[in-house]
């Protein structure tokens, strides 16, 4: 793991310093109390303190997603946190970058590429993304970690955090982020795969999405500003149960009917994605 990263990672257990330890084959982090945190062999640290209620995305859900994201589908979105990025990360000797819900990391190398002197810390709660997520770019590391708890990272050791289509806990999130930090938050707009959601009886936006964000963040954080990125997808019937596969419809639709559903949409079919990004400061 990155010096750079271990420096700013705290024990989940009692907030001390964490440090690396070998012992035989077996690679761990440990901290001054003794707590011991092993890490996996494909690469990610598992921090989590206690048993999760949580487990993630599947590892058929996280298939999908990588191969939707690898095709480039979303790279609208990695281009516009990475220039955003860019523009509001404060001026550090190596600022950290954590992606909060990071699936496979794409958006976390995207951002690391973009600052050149910056570290990464992808965390999620599935083991099947942090597979990936690990060896997504080799400035980022990889921790296994529920972010609705205490983040297992130092008060104010955060530059840049990203949180997109992800929970969002808005008090750890402000301790964690330094106070000349940006919190860049991505959530779907009303028309955001509109075609699918109707053809596909899909799972629908939240009308009062911009309103429940605010809400969990609004306490801690000002909206500095935001913007819409939109883009138009021209996709076969195979990427569009990939992209079906890698959101929450995928926990809740009839796989046969979708499956109907999907083989009687013409090809090539045109899809319309629509987001938000707010760029948020601390209070």
């Amino acid at each position: 793991m990155d010096d750079r990263v271990l420096t700013r990672l705290r024990c989940p257990v009692c907030a001390e310093p964490l440090t690396a330890a070998t012992a035989g084959t077996a690679r761990a982090l440990r901290c001054p109390r003794g707590h011991s945190f092993d890490i996996a062999r494909q690469g990610y640290v598992n921090l989590l303190a206690g048993r999760s209620p949580h487990t993630g995305d599947s590892a058929e859900m996280v298939a999908a997603r990588a191969d939707f994201l690898a095709a480039g589908h979303y790279d609208t979105i990695a281009a516009a946190l990475a220039d955003t990025a860019a523009r509001v990360a404060p001026v550090e000797p190596y600022p950290l970058v954590v992606d909060a819900g990071a699936g496979t990391g794409r958006y976390l190398a995207a951002v690391l590429a973009a600052l050149p002197d910056a570290a990464g810390l992808a965390l999620d709660v599935s083991k099947p993304a942090l597979r990936r997520a690990a060896r997504a770019h080799p400035r980022a590391a990889a921790a296994l970690a529920d972010t609705w708890q205490r983040l297992p990272l130092a008060d104010r050791s955060v530059a840049v955090l990203l949180n997109v289509f992800a929970p969002r806990n808005g008090p750890e999130f402000h301790r964690v982020l330094d106070p000349g930090g940006a919190l860049l938050v991505v959530t779907p707009a009303a028309d955001h795969l509109a075609e699918l959601v109707e053809t596909l009886d899909l799972l629908r936006v939240d009308p009062a999405k911009a309103d429940r964000v605010a809400g969990s963040l609004g306490a801690h954080f000002t909206e500095e500003s935001a913007t819409g990125r939109r883009a138009r997808l021209t996709l076969t019937r195979a990427e569009v149960t990939t992209l079906v596969g890698m959101g929450p419809s995928a926990w809740h639709a009839e796989p046969e009917r979708l499956a109907a559903r999907i083989a009687a949409l013409p090809e090539p079919v045109e899809v319309t994605l629509a987001v938000r990004l707010g760029v948020h400061r601390p209070r």
